[in-house]
């Protein structure tokens, strides 16, 4: 399936927002979000930054996601909604806002209407969008798997579930992608298709390696949901043991989520002091709690496959200490591994903060490491992988 562009293929045309004619000689691409695109998260963030550097490579490339609640009567150009979205909780214990229902003609029009050269699927194993589209597309189909399934016996059982699923899509899909060699093992378990690895990324240009300055309270920094798979109560143990001894320290918790009141309730009946709550913050706050931490902590136990945070971290020069998941381990590799702990082990928790706080000359080496590693996960060097398998995938 699909259609071969060759270089007498005619110019692509899209209107600005002025109704100017823009004409681009590049790849047409529609890029799949099966979540609510305004609602934020990891891979919204992904296909939102790919859609801008794939655009400023002259591509031309659209958002194709539901459409979520509210009225949005100034839809963005780049963005064409389909079907509804409906917030629901997996069965690990997140939520999202995810497309529920979608009509058959509704795809056909926007298929006819697009012409794309090749439509990119974000997490296909998602129901309901990227099955619909897939089964309809005369595009070259792509794919990035995004998560990983925890090692647990209930993600055995959902395993078991969504397997023949994932199974009915693979056959219309021509090249496959993962975020990292753990995000690529379930969907390697199921074909013997070539899995390339590209990485997600920053956009190094927003960032700036911040001087260590000598403060009188150290800051340690969480920013992310506030649900299980998180391991916040992991921290929250191990942070009250360092407090119950140094008064010159301080948890930030930014974030939102279902276990929100459950946290601020452990924290006030065990009497741990030094713990702010402050709720979801923007990404301009994101970026100064950053700047201002002096250790930046994401305990999550299980369920991650990469973890932008980090890089965002590593990129403001943000000494971390992370859960050593498979994901957040495929990130810190080399001298980076100083910072994976298991986040249930709290007495060696509560150890690996105190020192990656205040050991200056470890920090000064992990620093070192962190602003020369980070460079690869720069947008522009994404974008080219992502590039390069369009463009092997179209030349067959």
């Amino acid at each position: 399936m699909g259609h071969r562009m060759t270089e007498t293929s005619p110019a692509y045309q899209t209107f600005t927002d002025t109704g100017k004619s823009v004409e681009s000689n590049g790849i047409k691409v529609g890029l799949v979000c099966p979540y609510n695109i305004f609602l934020g998260g990891g891979v919204q963030e992904v296909v939102a930054a790919l859609q801008r550097g794939l655009t400023d490579s002259g591509h031309v490339a659209k958002i194709i996601t539901p459409l979520p609640w509210g009225n949005y009567i100034n839809t963005p150009s780049d963005v064409i909604f389909l079907g509804t979205a409906a917030s629901l909780k997996s069965p690990f214990h997140t939520t999202a806002q995810v497309s529920v229902s979608l009509k058959v003609d509704e795809i056909d029009d926007m298929l006819e209407r697009e012409q794309f050269d090749i439509l990119h699927f974000h997490e296909p194993w998602v129901p309901i969008m990227s099955r619909q589209l897939l089964s309809r597309s005369a595009s070259y189909n792509v794919a990035t798997f995004h998560a990983k399934l925890p090692e647990t016996i209930m993600s055995r059982t959902i395993e078991r579930v969504i397997t023949p699923y994932t199974k009915s899509i693979l056959r219309y899909l021509t090249a496959l992608i993962a975020v990292s060699e753990p995000a690529a093992d379930y969907v390697r378990s199921l074909s013997d298709k070539h899995v390339a690895i590209i990485p997600n990324g920053i956009d190094l240009k927003r960032y700036k390696m911040v001087k260590p300055k000598p403060t009188s309270r150290k800051t340690i920094l969480y920013i992310g949901r506030l649900e299980k798979r998180k391991g916040l109560k992991y921290l929250l143990k191990a942070f009250g043991r360092l407090a119950d001894s140094q008064k010159d320290i301080r948890l930030i918790i930014a974030g939102d989520g279902p276990d929100r009141a459950k946290h601020e309730e452990y924290a006030k009946t065990h009497h741990i002091k030094g713990v702010s709550f402050v709720g979801y913050v923007s990404e301009k706050q994101k970026l100064a709690l950053l700047r201002k931490a002096d250790l930046f902590c994401s305990p999550a136990a299980y369920g991650e496959s990469f973890g932008i945070v980090l890089l965002e971290a590593m990129a403001t020069g943000t000494v971390i200490v992370a859960g050593n998941n498979s994901g957040y381990a495929s990130v810190l590799t080399g001298r980076g591994a100083l910072s994976l702990v298991n986040p249930k082990d709290i007495p060696e928790f509560a150890r690996r903060l105190d020192l990656l706080l205040r050991d200056y000359e470890l920090r000064k080496v992990w620093r070192n490491w962190a602003s020369s590693y980070v460079r690869q996960f720069d947008y522009p060097k994404v974008v080219a992988q992502h590039e390069a398998v369009y463009k092997k995938v179209l030349l067959g």
